[in-house]
């Protein structure tokens, strides 16, 4: 089955916010940061079953090199991209994070 990806509006803040961070530390690792991040994102695409399943029905994949992990529902034959979070966040901050996001 092919899986159609769509990102939450607020997905492009917090990939934003990890380039930032990273391209300040080091020129070039802002670049690597994106590029690890749309490895992944392509990883789920093609295969969002093989991602342990976190709080509900979310998924959630681990970027590599960079402690970020990417939160995701399937939803029919599309993956949705809930969020991008750094993996230090207290996760009750996390789960209420992609709880308001979830609100319609």
């Amino acid at each position: 089955m092919t899986y159609t990806l769509r990102f939450l509006p607020e997905v492009e803040d917090d990939v934003v916010v990890g380039y930032a961070w990273y391209e300040a530390k080091t020129r070039g690792l802002g670049e690597e940061f994106l590029r690890v991040f749309y490895v992944g994102v392509g990883d789920v695409s093609r295969n969002p079953l093989l991602y342990s399943m976190g709080h509900r029905d979310v998924r959630r994949r681990l970027l590599r090199r960079f402690p970020y992990t990417i939160y995701f529902r399937i939803e029919g034959n599309e993956v949705i991209v809930l969020g991008l979070f750094h993996c230090a966040r207290d996760p009750r901050t996390v789960r209420a994070k992609l709880w308001e996001r979830e609100k319609p």
